[in-house]
């Protein structure tokens, strides 16, 4: 079978990631290949349940609640999978925050309404959802949609090129259609409820987040937060000043984030709780450059700027350097974290040749946002979001200021005094007190927070009018502020400092699907003994795997059993995460199943002296003295050496599959 030769291709010495999935999906890049497309599709999909299968077999995660039925887009990460989490979330720690010396932090899941509705969340974090009219089952719109002009594409060679050139521009605007525009194309291609072919409801919007109410009365409002980003906004004062009041500056926070998706699907891509882990980094939207952006401006990678993509052409290798001084990418610091992103996942095990950063096309693009960069990663599924990387300008703190009436602001001192013409707003105290009594306060901090734009507004209408009226955000309703209770006038006045709203980066890291595409990127099969037999394996980097070693005696006799012990003591001493194997099963067996969780190096007692230590993907085999063991793994672990380094200084070994059957059956 053409899946399966494919797959035992990739099973050569230390390289497997060419896999099967990379030549297939990359025949599928284009509609050109749309004849090869239902075969390419049939093999795509073999390989996916050969990995998932292997996944779920080998408990790297399963479904949560399995034995009750499970729940649609919840799952339980296993031993192996809670390990590889781990690590993959240790390293992101070493490679953002603290090499970037990033200020961590850790909030609550839950989150009262008032902050969310700053936010936006509360009114517009919506998808379109449709109803099968007779079951009251719920599907996505949008999916529906997409589902049907893609199988029409890959399956239906008689479509005209008008109908193709039509559906592949519904799936180019997809995102951009209104409730009642997704609706007229549902009901034009006869699109039903996919499970028992009924008629479906006009779609209407369904709030993603998870309500619940906090405290037993029920009258403060929450919601299991669908981001972790908020939680450093509302921190943004005080971590600020605990900065030294100095920008630029990044908080970071790895933690939950809950989103009631309508159909999650996909495995682990589309969930209703997942890891993110956020990065806002505030800088002056004077001064968006970055000290270090020379570390990274020399990277070439896949990019896929909105000009390649309104074109019709395909992504393109970019030096980032270039593409910051072009204008490709707005600034700097987006670029320096472009970069950063591109570093950690192709060190994370990524294939390079599989990931790109697409820039948001204008529908896509947040009204408030510079600039707007996802790194997608292809897998078995297409291309997946994994991380968005977002200059979102000011809008976060701004909107939490007038929603909480505390100025989110940062300042620059000045050298020498500046002469500035600018508005001064003067509230009038006491005409205030009598009009609003107790709530007066709120009312005069309020009108002190005026922007520019705001006072001059008000400043016209009161002249115009004699009064106005105006929305005090901490009383959450508005009030008549009339012409003798502020005084608004254009002066000339000397500054010490500016005060500024800063700008936000935000690269945002998806965890979960970052993993299941290095699960993919890193499966391979290799032909066993039998025939037709295929071992999986998956090549994970040290860096990331589960367990970094294993430690077999060749057979179960006493004098091996003690070297064995010893050496578990020796890595358990120097930090490394093993398994001891003293079953009576053949090494070749043990070997296979090791392999199939992605354990890079397998220690052999066969000498009660020294030992043999074989590498996973080359299945290369070298002697090392007993105490000096421990040592050489952690050299290989930790990255100070690869493989083939250790290769030059120790004497090789070798041993045929039949000598290792012999000598597990004595």
């Amino acid at each position: 079978m053409l899946f399966r030769s494919l797959l035992s291709s990739a099973a050569k010495p230390r390289s497997p990631q060419p896999l099967a999935a990379a030549v297939l999906l990359r025949q599928l890049g284009t509609m050109a290949a749309a004849q090869a497309a239902p075969a390419a599709g049939s093999q795509r999909e073999a390989f996916r349940v050969a990995v998932t299968n292997t996944l779920e077999r080998r408990l790297f995660y399963v479904p949560s609640f399995k034995i009750y039925g499970g729940v649609a887009g919840l799952y339980d990460y296993g031993p192996p999978g809670c390990a590889v989490k781990a690590n993959v979330l240790a390293f992101w720690r070493q490679h953002f925050v603290l090499e970037e010396g990033m200020l961590e932090v850790d909030c609550p899941c839950v989150t009262p309404e008032v902050v969310l509705k700053a936010s936006g969340h509360v009114d517009k974090f919506t998808d379109l959802m449709v109803k099968d009219e007779k079951t009251g089952t719920c599907y996505r719109a949008d999916h529906l949609l997409k589902d049907f002009c893609k199988d029409k594409l890959e399956k239906d060679n008689t479509l005209s090129p008008e109908k193709t050139s039509e559906l592949n521009h519904i799936l180019a605007v997809l995102d951009d259609l209104s409730a009642e525009q997704l609706g007229a194309k549902i009901k034009e291609y006869g699109i039903v409820a996919p499970d028992t072919k009924n008629p479906l409801s006009d779609p209407y919007p369904f709030n993603l987040m998870f309500q619940t109410s906090i405290g037993p009365s029920g009258l403060s409002p929450g919601y299991m937060r669908p981001e972790t980003a908020q939680g450093i906004f509302v921190n943004f004062k005080d971590l600020y000043y605990y900065n030294g009041n100095k920008l630029p500056f990044a908080a970071a926070q790895i933690g939950q984030a809950f989103r009631n998706e309508i159909s999650p699907r996909q495995g682990l891509l589309r969930v209703r709780e997942f890891t993110l882990a956020e990065i806002e980094h505030f800088v002056d939207p004077e001064d968006k450059s970055h000290p270090k952006f020379r570390d990274v401006s020399s990277l070439e990678f896949l990019m896929f700027p909105r000009e390649q993509q309104l074109t019709g052409k395909s992504a393109v290798k970019l030096n980032i350097g270039q593409a910051v001084s072009e204008g490709t990418v707005n600034n700097e610091t987006l670029g320096y974290f472009i970069g950063r992103v591109y570093l950690f996942l192709t060190q994370l095990g990524i294939d390079k040749d599989r990931l790109r950063f697409r820039q948001h096309l204008p529908n896509e693009m947040a009204h408030y946002a510079a600039d707007c960069w996802d790194a997608e990663i292809e897998c078995s599924f297409g291309w997946i979001e994994c991380v968005g990387i977002a200059d979102r300008s000011a809008y976060d703190l701004r909107a939490h200021s007038d929603k909480s009436g505390v100025a989110l602001e940062a300042h620059e001192k000045f050298a020498e005094p500046r002469e500035v013409e600018k508005f001064v707003i003067t509230p009038s105290k006491k005409e205030l007190g009598l009009a609003f009594k107790g709530n007066h306060r709120m009312v005069l901090e309020a009108l002190e927070a005026m922007s520019e734009s705001e006072a001059l507004n008000m400043k016209s209408a009161l002249e115009s009018k004699g009064e106005v009226e105006f929305k005090v955000c901490t009383l959450g309703k508005d009030v008549t502020i009339k012409k003798n209770m502020v005084s608004i006038n254009m002066e000339k006045k000397k500054e010490h400092q500016r005060k500024f709203t800063p700008s936000v980066i935000e690269p945002s890291f998806g965890i979960g699907r970052i993993i299941y595409c290095l699960f993919e990127h890193c499966f391979y099969q290799r032909p066993g003994k039998a025939e037709d037999e295929q071992l999986n394996v998956f090549g994970f980097p040290p860096l990331v795997a589960p367990i970094k070693c294993t430690v077999f005696p060749l057979v179960k006799i006493e004098k091996f059993e003690v070297v064995a012990k010893k050496i578990s003591k020796a890595l358990t001493t120097a930090g490394i995460s093993h398994i001891i194997d003293m079953t009576g099963n053949t090494i070749g067996k043990r070997y296979a199943r090791t392999d199939e969780i992605g354990v890079p190096l397998a220690i052999t007692v066969d000498n009660t002296t020294s030992v043999t230590v074989r590498d996973r993907d080359s299945k290369d085999q070298i002697r090392v003295e007993v105490d000096e063991v421990a040592s050489v793994v952690k050299e290989v672990t930790d990255g100070l050496s690869t493989w083939a380094d250790i290769m030059w200084r120790y004497p090789a070994h070798t041993a045929s599959a039949a000598e290792e059957e012999e000598a597990s059956e004595t």
